[in-house]
């Protein structure tokens, strides 16, 4: 779906803002919609890493630019899609993708690692939202919100984690029903189990699971919880555990082909599985 979309140039002439860009789905994301023709702006944590994707995505034929910023803080999220206007003059796609996970049992939680995931995966997609519609309307955009939610989103006992990503789609079909009315649509992704770097705050015993799958010289003692996870190894995770694990390009192309709909459909939630539902 996305090369076709692509090679079309789809999105020539629109402005994306992804957030969580620096790796994994944003980053798949990014370098999907840079490749369709859209200027993409960047949000992320990691400089290298999106001066990285901004350099693919010129050599597709696109532009983009980067900015390190805090997802958590209003006034760096408000930013964001600020820089994405003062560029180009507007915007059209925003994807509010950044987020993170602490799954620990909630009688042993830290509740610092709460706040922080209701900051990042609420709040932050809150205040993303809010900009992106303000903006979108100044310009007159046909435009698209895309919020990255989980299919733990769709299980009762997800945890803390879940819970933030239940409050996901209720904020998604909230804002869908006010916006009705103006040409703005929203659309929730829902990813099932992908090997990015969202794992590095699982427990230690769930990532030497996975590493010890890929067999090989690999050294589960060389991985620290919290730590950001090579790019090496989550390939060779993904592929070893193929039927398990998406792609985070699988989840670029869900994104690509739910903004390139037809005017008059509106593609409201879309799920992305593996063959294999992932039990650790």
């Amino acid at each position: 779906m996305a090369s076709v979309a692509a090679t079309e140039k789809s999105l020539a002439g629109r402005t994306a803002v992804v957030t969580g860009a620096s790796s994994g789905i944003g980053r798949a994301i990014a370098e999907s919609l840079g490749a369709a023709g859209a200027h993409v702006v960047l949000g992320g944590r990691t400089r290298s890493a999106m001066d990285e994707s901004t350099a693919r995505i010129e050599k597709s034929g696109g532009t983009a630019e980067a900015h390190v910023h805090d997802v958590r803080d209003v006034v760096q999220a408000r930013a964001l899609v600020e820089s994405a206007v003062a560029s180009s003059g507007r915007l059209d796609v925003m994807v509010n993708n950044a987020g993170v996970s602490y799954p620990e049992p909630i009688v042993d939680a830290d509740p610092e690692h709460w706040r922080v995931m209701l900051e990042t995966n609420v709040l932050a997609l809150l205040v993303g939202s809010q900009a992106a519609v303000h903006a979108m309307r100044a310009c007159g955009a046909e435009g698209h919100i895309v919020n990255i939610s989980s299919v733990a989103s769709l299980q009762p006992a997800s945890g803390v984690y879940g819970a933030t990503k239940h409050a996901v789609n209720c904020i998604n079909e909230s804002l869908r029903r006010e916006l009705l009315d103006e040409p703005i649509k929203v659309v929730t992704i829902m990813p099932g189990a992908i090997a990015t770097s969202f794992a590095r705050n699982f427990d230690p015993a769930v990532l030497e699971l996975m590493v010890s799958t890929m067999g090989g010289n690999t050294d589960p003692a060389q991985f620290t919880q919290g730590d950001r996870l090579p790019d090496e190894v989550l390939l060779a995770a993904q592929q070893a555990m193929s039927e398990h694990l998406c792609t985070p390009e699988d989840v670029a192309e869900a994104v690509l082909w739910a903004i390139t709909r037809p005017a008059g459909v509106h593609l409201a939630e879309l799920v992305v599985r593996p063959k294999k539902d992932l039990s650790l």
